[in-house]
């Protein structure tokens, strides 16, 4: 594959031809190459660069301030290089992660709800920077969502966005170092656990993709404990995203792929650390945290409860962490039985 396809996003979705059209090249280009890149605005780039710019002054911080940014409640906050793990091994990278900032006196936190809590921001700036930036990649995936429902030909076309009404809308903000003898793994090969993924990143590169491959299985991270980490770490194609200015890269998770039974495929993916450090911010566009999700089809009786899968992706992620150790501790995965009971939101 040479340059990955761009595509300018309209202004309104409407159901016209040219949104009809533009829909089903989307599909066909992640179909075909598993990714595509959108355009972005002056006043976009502008969200973009001064989210990058106040990650980069978080980074700069002392281990002393940054290690204070994690809460028991929540796994907003900070993430230390060789804390998370991916198929089995520590990756080198620092990351800031963004998930919704509710209030303590909320009532799924005063319920015990998992995953619910205040973000434990370092200052007001960070936090501001990252919710402006965040609600401008939230209105570019319910667009982004309007245009998969066209270019899927669903009767409904409002079947993805009712799924993300109040969705679980969450960011991790990276920051991989230099490559040394220290540290070579950036993070390794692995497809992401939600719906649709929407990433920006610096000048620096290391991001590569896995397109679709004729009949290759995709491991699903909710089945029988299967999951595609460390899945074709080693093994051609793997595609080299090249930074570009003014561009959003967008390709599908994994659930997109169970919605529809597989038609898109979640996108392998993983980044090489480069001879000087990189920043990229991974903003994903989800589900509600209450919401059950059945195939698009109707052919399959298999459901995810969407706030189940979240936790179980962190849990596995980081087993050590404070906020693992609180649900488990407490029995707040009770409390995922209780809301799967009471039927959630269904989306099928």
């Amino acid at each position: 594959m040479n340059e990955l396809q761009t595509f300018h996003l309209p202004e309104f979705i409407d159901g016209t031809e040219s949104d009809l059209a533009l829909a089903r090249a989307m599909v066909r280009a992640w179909r075909s190459d598993g990714i595509f890149q959108i355009a972005t605005s002056p006043a976009q780039d502008q969200k973009t660069q001064a989210a990058i710019e106040s990650s980069k002054r978080f980074f700069r911080l002392p281990m002393k301030a940054k290690s204070q940014c994690v809460s028991g409640l929540t796994y907003s906050g900070y993430i230390a290089s060789g804390e998370e793990v991916t198929a089995g091994e520590a990756d080198y990278s620092e990351i800031f992660t963004v998930c919704p900032d509710i209030a303590l006196d909320d009532a799924r936190v005063q319920a015990r709800w998992p995953c619910h809590g205040p973000a434990p921001w370092p200052d007001a700036e960070y936090q501001r920077s990252m919710r402006v930036f965040m609600d401008e990649l939230g209105r570019v995936g319910e667009k982004l969502l309007k245009l998969t429902a066209l270019g899927l030909e669903l009767d409904d076309t409002d079947a993805l966005t009712r799924l993300t009404a109040d969705g679980w809308h969450h960011m991790r903000v990276l920051r991989f170092p230099a490559l040394s003898k220290e540290s070579r793994r950036g993070i390794g090969a692995h497809t992401d656990y939600g719906l649709l993924v929407i990433a920006a990143q610096d000048d620096v590169g290391g991001l590569y993709i896995r397109p679709p491959v004729a009949g290759e299985k995709r491991n699903r991270n909710w089945l029988a404990n299967e999951s595609a980490a460390g899945m074709y770490e080693n093994e051609e194609p793997w595609t080299f995203v090249r930074p570009v200015p003014s561009v959003l890269t967008v390709f599908p998770g994994d659930i997109l792929q169970f919605l529809t039974d597989g038609f898109l495929l979640s996108t392998p993916h993983k980044v090489r650390l480069n001879t000087r450090e990189r920043f990229a911010l991974a903003y994903f566009h989800e589900p509600n945290f209450a919401a059950r999700v059945r195939p698009l089809s109707g052919t399959s009786a298999d459901c995810i409860h969407y706030g189940t899968h979240f936790t179980n992706m962190f849990m596995r992620s980081y087993p050590a962490r404070i906020t693992t150790q609180r649900i488990l501790a407490e029995d707040r995965l009770s409390v995922l039985s209780l809301l799967r009971d009471d039927g959630g939101l269904l989306i099928s």
